[in-house]
């Protein structure tokens, strides 16, 4: 039966994609996991507004790798390798050595350039289909009651580029039939205020309504309530600072890794629920964690460790290098096509059409 499905697992999904192409800069494996998000966005997203902002990541990460190659061009030249072409070099003063501006730019810094800039591409483009997949209000919804005004400031922002996108289908419709010049340059200036000024509207219209409705309240809270509370967060996440760096710096004592790590979790943990208790929300409808759920939240963890055992295990196939062609692996492909699972695994996404063959 067509409905929607839970907003976290999209985003752990997301993240466990995003975690994967961090693990590697080869591009044959980044084009692969962009792909993989390209066709379970395709297949799963419905027809709300934030389902069309996925085509701005794309150009979004398209950008990001031009910005990256350009950036080298600028900073990165002089490096051996072969010359594709020289640019008149600009000499720097003696306190600025070790930087070149211009000069000659090789083969293999275009490729270092396009190699990291796909990567953080990847990055951007899981961000933006778990934007697009994951209905943004039942994502704040789902949020635990400690979170409650973090997470409606997070939801406002992550729903800024499909605010635009749907401002833009909305004015361009109405431009197309009002008639007029339809130049590119023209066209892109007669474009840009009306969407500006629309997605304004539509944001301080969002802020009126939330500020009607008493969100961002302080509530009855006593000062001692709010210092406890704070105490506990702020230990909480010095226990886990010190509990990481103990874990990452070999040269640490090893005591307080593991003992640190967990006592700053009780205590995070412990200032969440301590503050959470001072919100009182109630939820209608509340959204059940069932199998499908479960199937997309471990295909995203698969990709994640997957490419993590594959950066450990063969080296030579997450991170290439310049010098040599990129290759693939069983282990390697296996693990980024699981991402794949939830154009199978998600229901049918829920439509104007279906949505009437649900039953109420």
């Amino acid at each position: 039966m067509a409905r929607d499905l839970h907003p976290v697992a999209w985003w752990c999904w997301a993240i466990g994609l995003a975690a994967g192409a961090s693990s590697t800069t080869n591009p044959l494996l980044l084009l692969l996991l962009v792909a993989v998000a390209s066709v379970c966005v395709v297949a799963c997203r419905s027809d709300q507004p934030w389902a069309r902002s996925f085509r701005l990541y794309l150009w979004l990460g398209a950008f990001v790798i031009v910005v990256r190659v350009l950036f080298r061009l600028l900073l990165g030249g002089n490096d051996a390798g072969h010359v594709l072409f020289t640019l008149p070099e600009i000499p720097l003063p003696d306190w600025a050595a070790g930087i070149s501006l211009l000069g000659s730019f090789s083969r293999e810094e275009l490729l270092a350039a396009v190699y990291e800039g796909l990567r953080l591409a990847a990055l951007l483009i899981a961000v933006g289909a778990a934007n697009a997949l994951a209905n943004p209000k039942r994502l704040m919804k789902s949020l635990p009651p400690a979170l409650y005004e973090i997470g409606t400031a997070m939801v406002v922002a992550i729903t800024v580029l499909p605010q635009l996108a749907d401002s833009a289908r909305r004015v361009r419709a109405a431009q197309q039939l009002r008639g007029g010049t339809h130049g590119r340059v023209r066209g892109l200036r007669r474009l840009l205020v009306p969407i500006l000024e629309d997605a304004l509207e539509r944001s301080l219209a969002l802020a009126a309504g939330m500020d009607a409705r008493g969100y961002g309240r302080a509530g009855s809270i006593t000062p001692a309530q709010r210092r406890s509370t704070g105490a506990l967060m702020v230990a909480g996440l010095l226990g886990l600072c010190v509990g990481v760096y103990a874990f990452l710096d070999h040269s640490a004592p090893r005591v307080l890794g593991g003992p640190m790590l967990a006592l700053g979790c009780v205590l995070a943990v412990a200032g969440f629920v301590l503050a959470g208790r001072r919100v009182r929300r109630t939820r209608y409808r509340a959204d059940r964690w069932r199998l499908p759920e479960g199937v997309v939240v471990a295909s995203g963890v698969l990709v994640g460790v997957g490419l993590w055992a594959v950066q450990h295990w063969e080296p030579l196939v997450a991170h290439p290098g310049v010098e040599g062609t990129p290759g693939l692996s069983l282990l390697a492909l296996a693990s980024v096509l699981c991402g794949v699972l939830p154009v199978w695994a998600a229901p049918p996404p829920l439509t104007v059409a279906r949505r009437e063959l649900v039953p109420a």
